[in-house]
């Protein structure tokens, strides 16, 4: 039996549940097991060989069931392979993706306990019909590269099976603190 890895999802719009399932589609292109739910729908953790979750990024924060999520089961999260992805900038330009690193980043400080060993930005989706005002006054965007997005998921089902990379956890956790000063 492959291991099961859970996506767990943040999603206000469903742009980023959208992610999520991609994320899993490709999981399971990779042979594992991926099971995508809310984030705010899963009890417990630990029937998962690792956990990614994600979360859009508004107004400068994580989603807020993703990040109750990493709250709630941090103690679990902290022995299992563990990765994060966000959804934010409305461009892929480096300035967007270091100010959504960094707002990321000041999410997970707030639970120490917790290092994912891979962490990764995409690009937001703005749906002005979606939007209250005055963000329903902004143009349409897309900056979701379905790519980037696959290869991301190829990584993480190519570390999975072989447990939490102590060695990576350190290097994600440092280069998220260096986007704070």
């Amino acid at each position: 039996m492959a291991p099961l890895i859970l996506i767990a999802y943040g999603s206000k719009h469903g742009s980023t549940r959208e992610v999520a399932e991609v994320l899993g589609e490709a999981i399971a292109e990779h042979g594992l097991e991926a099971e995508t739910l809310p984030a705010g729908a899963v009890p417990d953790v630990t029937r998962y060989a690792g956990v990614v979750v994600g979360g859009s990024l508004y107004m400068g924060r994580w989603h807020p069931e993703s990040f109750a999520f990493v709250r709630r089961h941090a103690e679990a999260l902290s022995t299992l392979p563990f990765a994060v992805f966000a959804l934010g900038p409305r461009t892929l330009e480096p300035a967007d993706v270091a100010q959504s690193k960094e707002q990321l980043g000041n999410a997970l400080a707030k639970v120490p306990q917790v290092d994912p060993y891979a962490v990764a930005i995409f690009g937001g989706v703005v749906d002005p019909k979606k939007l209250r005002f005055p963000l329903s006054k902004l143009p349409a965007s897309d900056a979701r590269d379905w790519a980037e997005i696959r290869a991301w998921a190829g990584e993480l089902a190519a570390a999975f099976p072989y447990g939490k990379p102590a060695s990576i956890a350190g290097n994600v956790r440092s280069d998220l603190q260096q986007t704070h000063r």
